[in-house]
């Protein structure tokens, strides 16, 4: 395991000031700042930063993206999560099915997906979670059965984001019967349209009602051969990939720091108490130290590596760092919780605490994330 120190170019400390000067002018000034990616389905604001050249950034011109870095969609995305901008249709697809469909797909595929994904015109959900399989996701009972042109699906996906927005979800199933000791083999991903025969989206809503999470129950619905993404039998091989895109990057440390800005906003200055100097800087330390463990992380992907082991230790540090905040806030703050009154963070703050349980489940369990790094320092 390893994380090298870096910083950003001129040239990417260009692009976040072109990023910081773009919000400041498209977000209104009431705007309430969305926690993480799971924040506002806005297809206009998505197509608007497609425009810019903001989606697809790291998807190759002859697909209708940009041919960036990772480091560049980093500085992106980070002031994007930052402000709280409403970036919950675009950012799985940007994040990682668009990676997936490069390393995996078929050329007919990423013709046919990769320049709406970059246009901010094409939505993804991830098909892994299920109901007795979460973060073991070897385990997983959706299976597939092979019929005449492509496969029938049966099973059930939970904490399946936007489903009931999105257009596709690549579905992780079972495509042959579990061998003995070798859960991980026969297991593939398809490509499954959220609105075909046999799809239903159930609403999964948070303590406040709200409705971000889905289950999504398969039965017998059809997909084509064409829509295998990559060879059938080697999804477990190309999901551990993807992972290392999902668990690395600033949405996995900054769904609550909109609400750490207002509150020092609110609490900072020269008659600051003590106990809040303390939170804001003992939070501070931790969240520099967790952006340069993900920077890191997004450099050795532009250099071609899979750091899967790290990213996840950036998931696990992450998570804590989140939840570790909002309780150190709610103390701190000595405030009633309540979404509908008072100021900006204290509405955000009662947001954050009823929806925070929520990273424990996005990219895999704390528990599950400390194996993977434990067996990578082992190794």
């Amino acid at each position: 395991m390893q994380f090298s120190a870096t910083t950003l170019s001129p040239a990417e400390e260009k692009l976040r000031a072109e990023v910081r000067d773009f919000l400041a002018e498209q977000l209104p000034p009431d705007h309430r700042p969305a926690l993480g990616f799971a924040g506002r389905h806005d297809p206009a604001f998505s197509r608007t930063l497609a425009a810019r050249g903001w989606v697809g950034m790291a998807i190759p011109p002859e697909y209708g993206g940009h041919g960036r870095s990772a480091v560049d969609r980093f500085v992106v995305a980070e002031e994007l999560l930052a402000a709280g901008a409403p970036i919950g249709a675009h950012f799985v697809a940007d994040r990682q099915t668009g990676p997936a469909l490069l390393h995996y797909g078929t050329e007919e595929q990423r013709r046919r997906f990769l320049p709406g994904i970059a246009a901010g015109e094409v939505y993804f959900s991830l098909g892994m979670s299920e109901p007795d399989s979460g973060s073991d996701l070897a385990s997983v009972r959706t299976r597939a059965t092979k019929v005449d042109g492509g496969w029938t699906v049966t099973g059930t996906k939970v904490w399946t984001s936007e489903a009931h927005r999105n257009h596709w979800f690549a579905v992780l199933c079972r495509t042959s019967p579990m061998e003995e000791g070798r859960k991980h083999a026969g297991l593939s991903q398809l490509i499954v349209d959220l609105h075909a025969e046999g799809v239903t989206v159930s609403p999964i809503p948070f303590l406040d009602g709200s409705h971000h999470f889905n289950e999504v129950a398969l039965e017998d619905v059809f997909v084509p051969d064409d829509m295998v993404l990559g060879e059938i039998g080697s999804g477990w091989q190309q999901v551990t990939s993807e992972l290392a895109y999902e668990r690395s990057g600033p949405d996995r440390w900054l769904s609550t720091f909109p609400v750490l800005r207002e509150f020092v906003r609110e609490h900072a200055g020269p008659a600051v108490r003590d106990d809040a100097a303390a939170v804001i800087g003992r939070f501070a330390a931790r969240f520099w130290a967790i952006r340069q463990m993900s920077l890191s992380v997004a450099r050795a992907l532009d250099a071609g590596q899979a750091p899967a082991v790290e990213a996840a230790l950036v998931k696990e540090v992450g998570t804590r760092f989140e939840q570790d905040l909002v309780e150190a806030l709610r103390v701190a703050a000595e405030t009633e919780l309540d979404q509908g009154t008072g100021t900006l963070f204290q509405r955000l703050l009662a947001e954050a605490v009823l929806t925070s349980p929520k990273v424990t489940l996005q990219g895999g369990t704390t528990e599950i994330l400390r194996s993977v790094a434990a067996k990578g320092l082992g190794s």
